[in-house]
């Protein structure tokens, strides 16, 4: 019964508990205490009715056991650990543990606007460290622990402050993508879709801002999720380029990163441009720098030359840097116009400046003096610059018989076999290339020898070569 009735005074206010143990005067004798306290747990649960005839009893209070019996308050009590759901507490042995001995340690738990204390485990724990679960996220408490003895339950030790239950703690980490790490260009019109992966526990809060001011609803939308922040700019203007700095926020904690965009367009055209000067073959420009670069560095100047004649523009120079240039290698008595475009990252200017004055590359005074010339004429009458050859061959191999033949105008060739033309026999074919005359005898026979005659006749003459063919019979055994 003693143990049940100490168990129950630490759920009161640790006001009420210090209090308790010094209205004991230490030199009271403890069986005496125990007595007191036996006659009061004994009143507790047998009340009786009141009687008429006699008055009430005073209530009796129950003393506290004496200061020598029960321990001091534990030391040192630190909160070591908080997550989502659980709390862990140490501490430190009291430095009287009283003489009785200590029996354990009790972990009390009061939500912070209650005034109920709330024992962790239903028995004193023989630990220094003690871990509670099941926590509600959100939830604020007050912690207390006491040494207990047979005796009673000493002074509680309590943290200063309310343990709050929350998620853990992640720093924030904004991973900026590689291709966003330098200036990111896009052209007007074009849509802006930034995705800025970051980390951070609890969800970190995401700012974004534009050259340091609040960004404009109208042109730009923000998502923040879980995990990244996405910026979008549906069709991009000039006024959008700047630094953008996303910045999180997580329990005080802070990252930030900057992202530069440029916005930019097709320059305009060089402001003016003029001949400056045209000697020989060539002439001089100069122009003016465009008034709108759109937005980014030139590239260059690209320089064209058209000649008044055909109106065609081939271009001089491409990607000039200085403002003055000479071309070259013009073409005496034509005269030309020059143009200039603007280039940027975007491309060409859409339109060019041209010279308002014609560069007229005059001639020079040098009259062709043409000589002399006298017509050769190459009429020739046929002559054979190489004869026909005596030639033997074997009877079922065709043969071939070669001469050339030289005249102008070309001649006309006729083959013949002992003075008779052979024109369209189908067993002899004629050929004539270049002066080169040939006459193929398909598979001859002995019937086939003779005296064969090439004759070349033009309007100038005719000339003619003979030759023998001998086709000899195979021999039989």
């Amino acid at each position: 019964m003693m143990e049940k009735t100490t168990s129950k005074d630490p759920a009161c206010s640790p006001e009420e508990t210090a209090s308790e143990s010094a209205k004991v005067p230490t030199a009271e004798p403890p069986g005496e205490v125990a007595v007191s306290e036996s006659t009061g747990e004994e009143q507790v649960p047998k009340p009786q009715a009141p009687a008429p005839q006699a008055p009430a009893a005073p209530a009796t209070t129950k003393p506290a056991p004496p200061s020598e019996d029960v321990p001091s308050a534990p030391l040192l009590l630190t909160l070591e650990d908080v997550s989502n759901s659980s709390v862990t507490v140490s501490w430190e042995p009291p430095e009287r543990l009283g003489r009785l001995g200590l029996q354990g340690y009790v972990l009390e738990l009061c939500r912070e606007g209650a005034s109920e204390w709330v024992p962790v485990s239903a028995r004193p724990m023989m630990v220094t460290q003690q871990t509670v679960r099941n926590l509600a996220l959100g939830d604020k408490l007050l912690l207390r622990v006491s040494a207990v003895s047979s005796a009673g339950a000493g002074p509680p030790a309590m943290l200063d402050q309310p343990v709050h239950i929350r998620e853990n703690i992640e720093a924030p980490k904004i991973r900026v993508p590689r291709h966003l790490r330098q200036t990111y260009i896009r052209q007007v019109g074009e849509t802006v879709n930034l995705q800025i992966p970051f980390q951070g526990k609890p969800k970190p809060q995401a700012t974004w801002t534009h050259n340091g001011h609040a960004l404009d609803s109208q042109r730009v939308s923000v998502r923040t999720g879980d995990q990244d922040s996405i910026l979008f700019i549906r069709s991009a203007q000039r006024s959008d380029s700047g630094r953008y700095e996303l910045t999180l926020h997580v329990e005080g904690l802070e990252a930030k990163a900057a992202i530069d965009i440029l916005v930019i367009e097709k320059p305009g055209p060089p402001s003016s441009i003029r001949l400056l000067d045209v000697w020989g073959c060539n002439a001089a420009l100069q122009w003016t720098p465009p008034q709108d670069t759109g937005n980014t560095e030139l590239l260059g100047y690209t320089v064209q030359k058209a000649d008044k004649k055909t109106g065609q523009w081939f271009t001089v120079l491409e990607r000039y840097h200085p403002t003055t240039c000479t071309i070259s290698d013009l073409i005496f008595g034509n005269s030309y116009s020059f143009r200039v475009f603007s280039e940027n990252l975007c491309g060409l200017s859409a339109s060019a400046t041209i010279t308002k004055e014609l560069a007229h590359i005059q001639k020079a005074d040098i009259a062709a003096k043409p000589k002399g010339f006298i017509e050769r004429d190459f009429s020739e009458a046929p002559s054979f610059t190489q004869p026909l050859a005596d030639h033997t061959s074997t009877p079922g191999y065709s043969t071939q018989l070669f001469c050339s033949v030289r005249a102008s105008p070309k001649p006309k060739i006729i083959w013949m076999k002992n003075k008779m033309e052979i024109q369209g026999n189908p067993k002899y074919r004629a050929l004539s290339e270049q002066g080169v005359c040939t006459l193929e005898i398909r598979k001859p026979s002995p019937f086939d020898s003779g005296v064969y005659t090439c004759k070349a006749i033009n309007v100038l003459g005719e000339a003619s070569v003979d030759c023998r063919l001998e086709v000899k019979a195979s021999a039989t055994h």
